[in-house]
């Protein structure tokens, strides 16, 4: 379960991108809280924003406006030393393990690395903290010697993870980190994300596609859509009190084994606007059923309509 105290802090996030004379709205007015050993899991169809938050959350893309506080630091306005000495305060797992390895270096190395190069501990007590790092996510001592090429995909995503562990953060970011995995290896990372994150008392937001796993490892979910936050929700009350029609129409296309062959598929019809012309109201407005002019003239701020629970629709109660 969270704790009380939170660790991170949103507030009002904007990200723009120049495209010739244009302005590419990426993210939009986004604001949260995250509270320590607390999973917030982020949903939403692909290029909806979720990755370049992430980025953003990590310090590898500045904001365009806005803060972003963790333990009450807005670390996005640090420069220089201070900014290199809070990065170990945040670590990121990304969706492919493989693309962040180099093929010459050996997992040991790997995962000495940050602990030589923030703390400037010696090489061997770097190694033997690597073994533990390996035994801490499911992994024999062997691994050390052995090549990224030589591991599998969930293998090599353990090694990210525990690499991330091992300078201490207080941030875990993962960015569709169970993606590129069957399902029987994306169950595993999930549940070792679990534990890992109520063992080291830490915060970690989880972005996925996969509604069902993302639910069933978080506490909270935020959904996005075109760089907007529209409902933000605890995990267990996602599918009998989501208001947003967007949400609900994720929600429809999450298909149950033993689910009526013969019921007719609701899709979402049409595309979402570009981000390069947003439209003046509701960005969803194109798309949804109950669209009406007021949707279609007026932007909806996310409110809270019961406890834990914030919408942006103008008809959600």
């Amino acid at each position: 379960m969270q704790g009380e105290e939170i660790l991170l802090e949103v507030s009002h996030v904007n990200k723009k991108f120049p495209v010739k004379k244009q302005r590419l709205h990426a993210i939009s007015d986004v604001s949260f809280a995250l509270h320590k050993g607390e999973l917030l899991g982020i949903v939403g169809e692909s290029g909806c924003g979720k990755s370049t938050l992430a980025k953003m959350l990590v310090g590898s893309l500045p904001v365009s406006s806005g803060k972003m506080e963790l333990s009450g630091v807005d670390y996005a306005a640090l420069k220089g030393k201070e900014k290199r000495a809070f990065r170990r305060k945040i670590q990121m797992v990304f969706q492919d393990p493989l693309s962040s390895f180099s093929p010459r270096m050996k997992i040991g190395t790997y995962l000495a690395e940050p602990r030589r190069n923030y703390d400037k501990v010696s090489k061997q007590q770097a190694f033997a903290e690597a073994e533990q790092l390996l035994e801490k996510v499911g992994l024999p001592r062997d691994f050390l010697v052995r090549y990224p090429h030589e591991l599998s995909g969930g293998q090599l995503q353990r090694v990210a993870i525990a690499r991330a562990l091992a300078i201490h953060p207080e941030l875990l970011i993962c960015d569709e980190a169970t993606g590129a995995l069957d399902v029987s290896i994306q169950n595993q990372i999930a549940k070792l994300l679990v534990e890992l994150v109520r063992e080291q008392n830490m915060g970690c937001i989880f972005i996925g596609h996969d509604l069902a796993l993302v639910r069933s490892v978080t506490q909270r979910i935020a959904v996005m859509y075109l760089g907007r936050i529209v409902e933000l929700l605890d995990s267990e009350d996602l599918e009998v009190s989501c208001r947003h029609p967007y949400t609900k129409a994720l929600l429809n296309s999450v298909f149950d084994v033993y689910c009526d062959q013969n019921e007719e598929i609701q899709l979402l019809q049409g595309e979402p606007p570009s981000p390069l012309q947003m439209p003046d109201g509701c960005p969803f407005a194109p798309r949804c059923p109950k669209c009406t002019e007021k949707c279609r003239r007026q932007i909806p701020v996310l409110r809270t309509i019961a406890d834990g629970h914030d919408v942006a629709c103008h008809y959600a109660m």
